[in-house]
């Protein structure tokens, strides 16, 4: 267990540069573009548009993400996990920026504010939105706390898979149309791989000090070099399914993100290590996005084209 690190007083400016980044904003890509894919979805299918639900899904599911970091980021070090000397980038409790109490207290601060914007889409989606709300909470605090951890076990890709991806697109489109579709749920999946993907990569990275730490992640249990290709499948994969997963709109467009998945991969395969891997892990979670971008897009080209020819 690492002991609290007493930091130097700083000002109200610096202090609030500490915050955003313990709260880790370039995260907030994975747990905003699935709703945004779920908006898509729904504006597609139903034709409809509810703005202010929209807003208030997104605000959650974005407070949901930072309740989470906050939370791992104090777990993390008063496990041990987490120290001054760690490969990916620094966290507040192991820098001695906040103690872990008080990074702590901002997560449950943060939790609440999302479970009060989460009351709100309960008003629209009813029972199945409180149990998905309250789950997704509960998973927050045990990916890093409790007897045995999600990030410190095998099943930390199959937990994001699921809420960075089906819960969150099947959600969002819940709420837009009160029913559901295969199509949320394939393109949940296609969107929960690259997220997934994200985690992996971020464990590949930290094999020696998680074993050190007590972890045993996927890629403990899989080995790096079957890891490796892993994170290619959970790159590739996406494409087919929302090429072939019956959504609206023309696919095609998410082909134009197959570069960068083959850069992404091939990057690894070089035997890119440590912080090196820093860069890459940004640019995964930006291939999740790019896919939701040119799903847009696909959607747009289709929305024009009927409305010239609808007009003609």
């Amino acid at each position: 267990m690492n002991l609290p690190i007493s930091a130097p007083p700083v000002n109200m400016r610096e202090q609030m540069a500490r915050w955003i980044a313990a709260s880790r904003p370039r995260t907030l890509l994975l747990a905003v573009m699935p709703v945004v894919a779920g908006l898509l979805l729904a504006m597609a299918q139903s034709g409809r548009f509810a703005w202010f639900i929209a807003l208030v899904t997104l605000l959650a599911s974005a407070c949901i993400q930072i309740g989470t970091n906050l939370h791992n980021d104090a777990a993390d070090f008063e496990r041990g996990t987490d120290s001054r000397d760690r490969v990916g980038p620094a966290r507040a409790s192991a820098q001695g920026w906040f103690t872990s109490a008080q990074v702590k207290r901002a997560a449950h601060l943060v939790f609440l504010i999302s479970l009060l914007l989460g009351l709100l889409l309960v008003q629209r989606g009813g029972l199945p939105i409180l149990l998905l709300g309250l789950s997704a909470i509960v998973a927050g605090y045990a990916y890093t706390s409790g007897p045995k951890p999600i990030a410190y076990g095998a099943l930390g890709e199959f937990y994001v898979l699921c809420f960075f991806g089906i819960v969150a697109v099947a959600g969002t489109y819940y709420l837009q149309t009160l029913t559901l579709s295969a199509g949320a749920i394939s393109l949940g999946i296609a969107l929960g791989l690259p997220a997934a993907a994200v985690l992996l990569l971020n464990n590949y990275r930290d094999f020696d000090t998680d074993l050190v730490a007590g972890r045993r992640t996927l890629v403990h249990v899989l080995g790096r070099p079957i890891a490796r290709y892993v994170y290619a499948g959970l790159l590739l994969l996406p494409l087919p399914l929302i090429l072939l997963g019956g959504l609206p709109g023309p696919g095609w467009p998410v082909l134009l993100a197959l570069p960068m998945a083959i850069l992404l991969i091939r990057t690894l395969f070089a035997g890119t290590q440590g912080s090196a891997l820093n860069p890459v892990l940004a640019r995964t979670a930006q291939y999740q996005a790019l896919l939701v971008l040119l799903y847009g897009l696909g959607l747009l080209i289709s929305w024009l084209l009927h409305g010239v020819f609808g007009s003609a």
